[in-house]
């Protein structure tokens, strides 16, 4: 059993000082108070971030690039960065590219570490607020092949961006029947339309304020149909560029713990539909058009802290705990509790990642 003596700890309700922390095969066994000595260390100990929309890392875009190496690559990369749990997401594309990604991770998920499965952002969305994806390739849904798309994805699509305005109920309820997590997203719901949809079980929304009804004073719009509903979850980008810092200062007091953070972050890439040529710290397609992010989650969270106002504590929830409960498996990773998953970030004061450990193995940082 290894152990870890006299730390800081993160844990969801807050800071817990001089504790030992403990695990074996991959398990975190033991937390207890270690009352002989001082802590006079500044580092903390955090649960690794959860990231449930990326497309890609290190120059490797798994849509362009649908094969076993450019998905190793990306753990290794998001292990690095101390993510140790993700979605890889793929933008609206053809039946072709899809199949394709999804016979990659059913091929390698027996030997997958922290790669959870796909987020399917499209094509079932509506073409009003496209943002960067492709019209082409958007189109309606049917019963038919929802289903053969998930026999086919056998259990790896973990999630589904889509605009319930544009869908049928049966296709939607199936969905959820079936243990997807659907997201409301790149969606011209009104207020009225969306609080049906988070009604009828869609648990959450996607990157909140982007590709979306705008919050008007005479047209409430998405926003505030989220902000609104008791139980309804959203994604939010905190880089500064999607979405202002002010708004997501707005966005955490509104929504606390049902708020949490991802990258949606892309790579560079010169080939296939989706071309992200990085100008200025972001990613832009050749025609300009603003498409994801140019950030890692330790940076989305020191984001938060810095530039928006939100607690340390709030912020690391948004980064882990928070989307752990969204997938239903805060009893497994993101947050440091016995009999989780022995995902471990060291950060120091100044939110400087100092050691990463997966499933109790420290990884060796580059």
């Amino acid at each position: 059993m290894q152990s870890l003596q006299n730390q800081n700890l993160y844990l969801p309700t807050g800071l817990q000082t001089q504790q030992d922390i403990s695990f074996e095969n991959g398990l975190i066994k033991e937390i207890k108070l270690n009352s002989n000595q001082s802590n006079t260390e500044n580092t903390y100990l955090i649960p690794g971030f959860i990231d449930l929309q990326i497309y890609g890392a290190a120059g490797k875009l798994f849509s362009a690039e649908p094969n076993l190496d450019s998905i190793r690559t990306i753990e290794d990369q998001l292990l690095q960065e101390g993510t140790t749990g993700f979605l890889i997401c793929l933008a609206t594309n053809t039946p072709d590219v899809f199949n394709q990604c999804i016979s990659v991770i059913k091929e390698y998920r027996k030997d997958a570490r922290n790669c959870m499965g796909l987020h399917l952002e499209g094509p079932f969305i509506n073409p009003e607020k496209r943002g960067a994806h492709v019209k082409e390739y958007i189109r309606k849904a049917s019963l038919d092949e929802i289903k053969q798309l998930l026999d086919f994805g056998d259990g790896t699509i973990k999630m589904m961006t889509l605009a319930p305005e544009l869908q049928d109920d049966e296709v939607i309820q199936y969905l959820l029947d079936q243990n997807v997590v659907v997201s409301l997203g790149h969606s011209s719901a009104t207020f009225e339309q969306a609080t049906a949809a988070y009604d009828k079980g869609i648990p959450t929304t996607t990157h909140l304020f982007n590709a979306m009804s705008a919050l008007q004073h005479r047209a409430p719009g998405i926003p505030a149909a989220v902000f609104n509903h008791p139980t309804a979850m959203a994604s939010i980008i905190a880089d500064g560029l999607h979405v202002d810092f002010e708004v997501v200062k707005i966005a955490a007091k509104m929504l606390r713990e049902r708020l949490f953070l991802i990258t949606d972050a892309v790579t560079e890439c010169n080939s296939g539909p989706y071309q992200h040529h990085a100008v200025n710290g972001k990613f832009v397609m050749p025609d300009g058009t603003l498409s994801g992010s140019a950030m890692t989650m330790l940076q989305s969270v020191k984001n938060c802290v810095e530039h928006c106002g939100i607690s340390l504590l709030d912020a690391i929830n948004m980064a882990t705990f928070n989307p752990a409960k969204l997938i239903k498996k805060e009893n497994e990773i993101g947050q440091l509790a016995v009999n989780t998953q022995a995902n471990l970030v060291r950060i120091n004061e100044k939110l400087e990642l100092q050691q990463v450990f997966f499933r109790g193995a420290e990884i060796k940082l580059n």
